[in-house]
C-alpha cells in the first residue's frame, strides 16, 4: 500500500472517532438535560420561599406541612407535593371575580356589587390538611355570607348606607357562625380577615333609568303641593281678610248677624257698580237699592231724536225703539 493510501485512511479514522466522540457528547447531553427535565418536573427537589409554605403527602396519604425556608429533596413516587401556600396577605372576590355580580336586594329589587376580602393563612393544619380544597370552600363560604348579609338590605340602604353594611358584613365574617353553634371563618379554615371592602354597589341601567323617572315625577308632585299649599294660605289670608272687614263694617255701622242678607246684598250692589265704572261701553248700568234681591238692570245706550210723520199732529218726537 503506498504512502498515500496509507494517509487517506487514517484521516478517514480520524474523521470517524470525532463524529463518534461529538455523538457521544450530545447523547450525553441530552441524557443529561432530560434528567434535570424530569427531576425539576417531578420537583424531587423544591425550594420553600420566604412567606410560602408546602402541604407534602406522603404514599400512605399522611399530609405534612413544610415551612423551612431553603432547598428540600423528597422521594418522586412515594410523596407528592399536594399545596404551595402563601403565607402573606391574601385577597378573595366576590364571585371569585373582580367583576360586578348581580344580587337581589330585600324586596326582589337587583343591584350590581363587588366586594373584596383580605385574608392571611395562620393555621397550616387547619387550612391544608384538615380542608382537602379550602380556597374553593372559603369561596363558597364567603358568598353565601356577604349575599345573605345583603339580600337582608333593601336597595336604599344598599346604595345609601354603604358604610353600615360594609362593617356589618365584616363583623359577620369575623365573628358569627357560619351556621348555629358551628365554627366562624377564622376558626373553621385557620385564617385571620384583615379587611373586607364593597367596591362597587350601583343600580342596573334600566333600574337607575326608572330611578331618575321616579325622582323626577316626585319633584314634579312637590312643586305641585307647594303651590297649592301657597295657594290655599292665599285663600285663607283673603278669607281672613274679607271676614275681620266684614266685622269692621257691621261694627262701624252698629248692626248685627240677622241683617248679614242685607250687607253682602249692598256689597253685591257694589260689586256691579265697580263692574260698571271699569266697562261703560255700550251699556248704562245702574243698581237698584232693594234689600231682598240685587237686580242689575242694563238699558240700552241712548238714541238720537227722530222726527214723527206729519199726521201725528200734536206729538212730540220719541227715541226710536
Amino acid at each position: 500500500m503506498t504512502q498515500e493510501g496509507q494517509s487517506s485512511l487514517l484521516h478517514r479514522a480520524r474523521l470517524k472517532a470525532l463524529f463518534k466522540r461529538i455523538f457521544v457528547t450530545i447523547f450525553i447531553f441530552i441524557l443529561a438535560y432530560s434528567g434535570i427535565a424530569m427531576v425539576y418536573a417531578s420537583r424531587t427537589f423544591y425550594k420553600v420561599r420566604q412567606n410560602y409554605a408546602f402541604i407534602l403527602e406522603t404514599l400512605s396519604g399522611e399530609r405534612n406541612a413544610i415551612t423551612r425556608v431553603g432547598w428540600h429533596f423528597r422521594l418522586p413516587i412515594f410523596t407528592q407535593l399536594e399545596l404551595e401556600v402563601p403565607l402573606m396577605n391574601q385577597e378573595l372576590h366576590l364571585g371569585n371575580t373582580i367583576e360586578p355580580q348581580r344580587i337581589m336586594s330585600k324586596g326582589n329589587i337587583a343591584l350590581w356589587t363587588s366586594a373584596m376580602l383580605t385574608y392571611r393563612i395562620r393555621d397550616l393544619n387547619r387550612w391544608g390538611i384538615e380542608n382537602r380544597s379550602p380556597l374553593t370552600l372559603l369561596q363558597t363560604d364567603f358568598d353565601g355570607i356577604v349575599k345573605d348579609v345583603m339580600q337582608g338590605e333593601t336597595i336604599n340602604e344598599l346604595i345609601s348606607d354603604r358604610a353600615r353594611i360594609k362593617e356589618q358584613i365584616y363583623r359577620t365574617l369575623k365573628d358569627r357562625p357560619i351556621n348555629e353553634g358551628g365554627l366562624t371563618l377564622e376558626q373553621k379554615y385557620g385564617i385571620e380577615i384583615i379587611s373586607f371592602v364593597l367596591r362597587d354597589t350601583r343600580y342596573g341601567e334600566k333600574l337607575a333609568e326608572a330611578s331618575e323617572e321616579k325622582k323626577r315625577r316626585e319633584l314634579i308632585a312637590e312643586a305641585e303641593n307647594y303651590a297649592a299649599d301657597l295657594e290655599a294660605s292665599r285663600t285663607r289670608k283673603l278669607y281672613a281678610a274679607y271676614s275681620e272687614s266684614i266685622q269692621q263694617m257691621r261694627k262701624a255701622l252698629g248692626i248685627s248677624s240677622a241683617n248679614d242678607p242685607s250687607l253682602f246684598d249692598f256689597l253685591n250692589q257694589q260689586k256691579w257698580a265697580t263692574a260698571y265704572e271699569k266697562n261703560q261701553q255700550g251699556q248704562n248700568t245702574f243698581v237698584l237699592n232693594n234689600t231682598a234681591t240685587a237686580v242689575p238692570v242694563t238699558l240700552p245706550s241712548p238714541m238720537p231724536l227722530q222726527p214723527q210723520p206729519a199726521n201725528d199732529k200734536g206729538k212730540r218726537y220719541a227715541p226710536n225703539p
